[in-house]
């Protein structure tokens, strides 16, 4: 079975959501299926069929969870030892070369990324080009519109 990686920041946040799931959400549609019984006709029951549906999610995603964290391989960013280059868990300020602009964004997970937080997954065209560079290296990097190259400002292990 292949590992999934994932940064010490990014287990904690899957734990943390299996943890409510399981305490907050399970036991409260648990509760709302029981009150929908009370009803009568379950055939006729739409709020009994949306508790079962959402029972359904709920249970589903804490089945994803548990195995994701059973599969995990947790990188610590902080105990990298990549001499410069650019490795998962990495933080990168990147120029873009077509108009000078400076970005900044940390190599994650599929599950962690988040490009509202500047976390792009290990998985998208612009990580997998900066893979295994260092300071003063350009990516480039095939984008929709069409090849863009970056050059690495700096790699951080944070």
């Amino acid at each position: 079975m292949q590992k999934i990686p994932l940064t010490v920041r990014g287990a904690e946040l899957l734990k943390q959501e299996l943890q409510r799931l399981k305490s907050i959400e399970r036991p409260a549609i648990i509760e709302a299926i029981a009150e929908a019984r009370t009803h009568g006709d379950l055939s006729e029951n739409a709020e009994y069929e949306a508790a079962k549906e959402k029972q359904g999610f709920i249970e589903g995603r804490i089945s994803e969870l548990e195995n994701k964290l059973s599969i995990a391989h947790i990188i610590d960013p902080t105990e990298i030892h990549a001499e410069g280059k650019i490795v998962f868990g990495s933080t990168v300020a990147l120029e873009d070369l077509e108009n000078e602009t400076q970005v900044r964004y940390q190599i994650v997970g599929d599950d962690e990324a988040d490009l509202k937080d500047n976390k792009i997954s290990i998985s998208s065209p612009i990580a997998r080009a900066l893979i295994g560079k260092e300071e003063g290296d350009i990516a480039e990097v095939q984008a929709p519109g069409g090849i863009r190259e970056y050059e690495v400002i700096e790699v951080l292990y944070i």
